[in-house]
């Protein structure tokens, strides 16, 4: 059947066009307005490491560095810090970052990272948006036996990042102000840093999908780069890669804790007269890092690297990002 279209018709066929296209537009605007949209993560809540000793552990973090145990986990689940036989043991630097030291083998040795968490102001956000970006997560209904909400996911190297909202009657948020001793050697987890073997696969999850910032490149081979730091989208602490072409045969040295000080040397000062420096039996050698700034490295007992540094450059200036290529990929 053949319709005649007449010229009165037209009109009223290009308004039809013009409503449709417009009905599209908007629904079109619509769904990409009703997309779940990132939360604020605000800082590096804490770290985990596993220990093939914890006493001694503790005893490196504690009488060493400083800081307070502030409670463990055990089979039963929350209890006072240096219960005999803890699974995990949490050490405080301020009232809003921790290191939890876990009682086992590390789950992929040499590798003795447990994983590396962020603060969320909103958990189910945080959830609800990464579940828009395609990642499997499993509803967040009770807390933690520390009393917060949290979920983890896998970064593209394997690495569990976990994101954590601490509540007010959480054990973090019970205990603020408390356990908080002159002896700490830094009142800040700077950064943590960890072997990226695809910088551009690492750099499409940490900036584009969880919104973190390039701040800084660079390296010791002016042919190659070797980190790249990543500071979170709504706070000061960073994570910094640690790029590789093959994957070293030890981890502790480039999966590390950064923790600031406004004076290396002071700082090593004081812990080269502490009691405990006899047993950790290294010599501390203060340095200025590629960077521009103070450093000096000390190593747990299994081997993990806690670095103390300066917040700003020797100098005073800031040191140019390096414009070297990173390595060629080791895995897709």
């Amino acid at each position: 059947m053949h319709i005649a279209i007449t010229r009165r018709a037209l009109p009223l066929l290009a308004s039809f066009a013009i409503c449709a296209t417009s009905l599209v537009t908007a629904t079109s605007c619509h769904a990409q307005a009703t997309q779940p949209t990132r939360p604020h993560i605000t800082g590096i809540s804490h770290v985990g490491y596993f220990v093939s000793d914890l006493p001694k552990a503790i005893a490196f973090w504690h009488d060493f560095l400083g800081f307070d145990e502030s409670y463990d986990i055990d089979k039963a689940g929350m209890a006072p810090a240096s219960t005999p036989n803890a699974l995990i043991a949490f050490i405080k630097i301020n009232d809003r970052q921790h290191i939890e030291l876990f009682n086992q083998p590390p789950t992929t040795p040499p590798n003795h990272l447990s994983h590396i968490s962020f603060s969320v102001d909103d958990i189910q956000q945080m959830r609800a948006y990464l579940i828009a970006k395609g990642f499997e997560i499993k509803p967040v209904t009770t807390k933690s036996r520390a009393g917060d909400y949290s979920f983890h996911i896998l970064d593209p190297d394997g690495v569990q990042v976990e994101f954590v909202q601490t509540m007010p009657t959480g054990m973090e948020a019970q205990a603020a102000g408390k356990l908080l001793p002159s002896t700490r050697i830094s009142t800040h987890i700077y950064h943590l840093g960890f072997l990226v073997g695809n910088s551009q696969r690492s750099l499409d999850f940490y900036a584009n999908i969880l919104g973190f910032q390039e701040t800084w490149r660079g390296g010791g081979d002016p042919n190659e780069l070797s980190w790249i730091n990543m500071r979170v989208p709504d706070g000061t602490d960073y994570v910094e890669f640690m790029l590789y072409r093959k994957l070293p045969t030890t981890f502790g040295s480039s999966n590390h804790i950064a923790l600031e000080v406004p004076d290396v040397t002071a700082a090593v000062a004081a812990l080269e007269a502490r009691p405990a420096f006899k047993t950790y039996a290294r010599p501390i050698a203060a340095h200025i890092g590629k960077n521009g700034k103070r450093q000096a490295n000390l190593f747990d007992p299994d081997g993990t690297r806690v670095e103390l540094m300066e917040p700003t450059t020797a100098d005073g200036k800031p040191v140019p990002s390096s414009t070297a290529p990173p390595p060629p990929p080791a895995h897709n």
